[in-house]
């Protein structure tokens, strides 16, 4: 694929990365002609975090400036954890002013997700799940599968997921695709940063949660009144989680089970999105056709923002 120059610019609103991954990725981004700005956002540290909870603020607070010309693309740094202790610090009237509704492309999932909530529910404005800079970008072996995908996702009007993963329950519907990391969705159940979605698609995934942490999460979105506003719930990838004896039975595909027969709406599986080295981009905030049959799904996107 052929690349035509962006101007990229980093925040780093949640943990500090590990700084091979850093160089490589710049490495990469620049050696493709792209533009980086406020780059030594990646470099920061305090603490835990990708510097201090007003610096990490201000990487996303700078965008609402309306004397800087607006990047292409807002890459975030990486996950972990932080973006929750910055959510009130953000300038919502500013960023919605000049944002929303423009081609700007703002791009990260995992911890991310509490910022890409925050700013559907308090500005209004659609950004993405999909790679980050050090993760994906700055991967030791770099996922053609990743980059393809999110070059294609973000220069297009409308694009179509496929998936062969058979399915236990068929599915026709369409409404906003939102969602993202699962505890990072339950953490904001409750507060004025969780978007009031109706009728909507929502994507799930997450890391390093055994089945029962993912089930209780789930029952949360559930009890809360979440889940029977949505049309469909669409899991992807639960890595990393290790199970044990004690478990005597009670699998991923257990616990699954269980949400079906509690959910009330079709649950559909095996969205190729979550911590994994070959990641879908899945625009926060879009129109989604999704059809799910027993011989797998696909999930039509359209309305969300992109580059010429």
């Amino acid at each position: 694929m052929t690349l035509r120059a962006r101007t990229i610019d980093l925040v780093a609103p949640s943990g500090y990365p590990a700084l091979e991954p850093v160089e490589r990725a710049i490495v990469r981004l620049q050696e493709q002609g792209h533009t980086l700005e406020n780059a030594d956002s990646a470099w920061r540290r305090y603490q835990r975090f990708g510097g201090t909870d007003s610096e990490r603020a201000s990487d996303i607070n700078r965008l609402a400036d309306p004397s800087r010309p607006l990047p292409e693309i807002v890459l975030a740094v990486r996950g972990g954890y932080g973006a929750s202790r910055i959510l009130h610090g953000l300038d919502y009237d500013g960023l919605q002013r000049r944002l929303r509704n423009k081609p700007v492309v703002m791009v990260g999932h995992s911890d991310f997700t509490a910022i890409q909530l925050a700013l559907f529910a308090r500005a209004g404005i659609k950004t993405f799940g999909g790679p980050m800079l050090t993760a994906d970008f700055g991967a030791e072996e770099l996922s053609a599968f990743t980059m393809d995908h999110f070059w294609d996702a973000i220069t297009k009007p409308s694009f179509t997921v496929k998936s062969d993963v058979p399915q236990a329950q068929t599915a026709d519907a369409t409404g906003m695709l939102w969602g993202g990391n699962l505890a990072m969705i339950a953490s904001l159940i409750g507060t004025p940063y969780m978007p009031p979605v109706e009728g909507g698609i929502l994507f799930l995934e997450d890391v390093n949660e055994h089945p029962f942490r993912v089930e209780r999460m789930i029952y949360q979105l559930h009890l809360s009144g979440i889940l029977a506003r949505q049309q469909a719930l669409v899991l992807g990838q639960f890595t990393s989680a290790k199970l044990s004896e004690y478990d005597n039975g009670y699998t991923f595909e257990t616990m699954v089970e269980q949400v079906r027969s509690l959910v009330g709406i079709p649950v559909v599986t095996g969205l190729q999105f979550g911590h994994v080295p070959d990641l879908l981009t899945l625009p926060f905030g879009a129109t989604a056709h999704l059809v799910a049959t027993p011989g797998g799904f696909r999930m039509k996107l359209s309305d969300y923002p992109h580059l010429a």
